[in-house]
């Protein structure tokens, strides 16, 4: 691979890491955090992918980042009340809500299976129209997108420190510690995964309009390509700080698209990319436990060799 088509492929990687990682940090907070496996994620990427594209294919493109949040905000709250509510498993209920939202995103997109947003304004556009003549000429999306991944990491990081951001750890760690000091659980809980869901919803909005159209299945496999990315993330940085933390979400969101890219330009097959994603998850969930391990494995390699060379 020469240089030039290296630094397309990194390129493309931060671009599309960067965009993907909101979905990480949404799932940093809502799995990390307040230990629940929300699996409408790949509905609420699309959900907010439509909810942007619509708004701004009509004319209104910063207007479609707070709607997009606010339609991810919705699917959130929809998934808590079935959980806190209704009695329904976290599993569950992020099923039932992803496969609603299948028709809901179709109703968004006026029984469309895509909204097409070629030349339509969109947040990229507009930012490339400010840095003409700059020298960041031509990197509109990696600074959009850098611009969104900051702000969202300096939210997560003052919020997840604030009382009701350690009480959303608390619930977490221990729901039953958090009833007894008089901490509802119910509400730390649907705050949660309100803001989670609404930064999935930023996530699809930003994805959708980078790629300048938004489709039925733009956020298939979000979930697994976001905990891929999560664990990435987790094993590269370590555990400290709620910053360091995050900043690892968005490290492993960037090494998981690298790999993908790579892969791309390797002239793989089309229908090989789902098992070169498969291997990755793999890799990225059996990380931690192989880290663990690897003392032992070592000793045991060790204790062979020397075995052999007494024989």
């Amino acid at each position: 691979m020469n240089p030039s088509a290296l630094l397309a492929v990194g390129q493309t990687a931060l671009e599309l890491g960067l965009i993907c990682s909101l979905t990480v940090l949404a799932l940093f907070l809502s799995y990390s955090m307040l230990d629940v496996c929300d699996l409408s994620t790949d509905g609420c990427f699309t959900l907010g992918a439509a909810v942007g594209a619509v708004v701004a294919a009509a004319g209104y493109p910063l207007l479609s980042i707070p709607a997009a949040m606010l339609a991810g905000m919705c699917s959130g709250f929809i998934t808590a009340l079935l959980q806190t509510k209704l009695g329904i498993n976290s599993l569950l209920a992020g099923i039932i809500v992803n496969t609603g939202l299948y028709s809901v995103n179709i109703a968004v997109m006026s029984g469309s299976s895509n909204v097409n947003l070629n030349k339509k304004d969109t947040v990229f556009t507009m930012m490339k129209g400010l840095l003409a003549g700059t020298p960041l000429k031509g990197q509109h999306v990696a600074v959009v997108s850098a611009i969104a991944v900051v702000l969202v990491v300096a939210f997560l990081t003052f919020f997840l420190n604030t009382r009701l951001g350690l009480a959303i750890r608390a619930t977490g760690n221990n729901p039953d510690m958090v009833r007894s000091s008089s901490i509802n659980p119910v509400f730390t809980t649907i705050v949660g995964l309100c803001v989670a869901n609404a930064l999935t919803g930023l996530s699809g909005c930003l994805m959708a309009q980078s790629q300048q159209s938004a489709e039925i299945n733009i956020g298939t496999g979000m979930v697994t390509i976001a905990l891929a990315s999560l664990l990435i993330g987790a094993t590269l940085m370590g555990r400290g700080s709620i910053f360091t933390r995050a900043v690892g979400m968005v490290v492993g969101a960037f090494v998981f698209r690298l790999v993908y890219a790579i892969a791309l330009r390797l002239d793989m097959p089309a229908f090989m990319l789902r098992l070169v994603s498969s291997v990755i998850v793999a890799l990225a969930i059996a990380l931690p436990y192989l880290k663990e391990q690897w003392p032992v494995i070592s000793r045991r390699l060790a204790y062979r060799q020397t075995a052999k060379g007494g024989n």
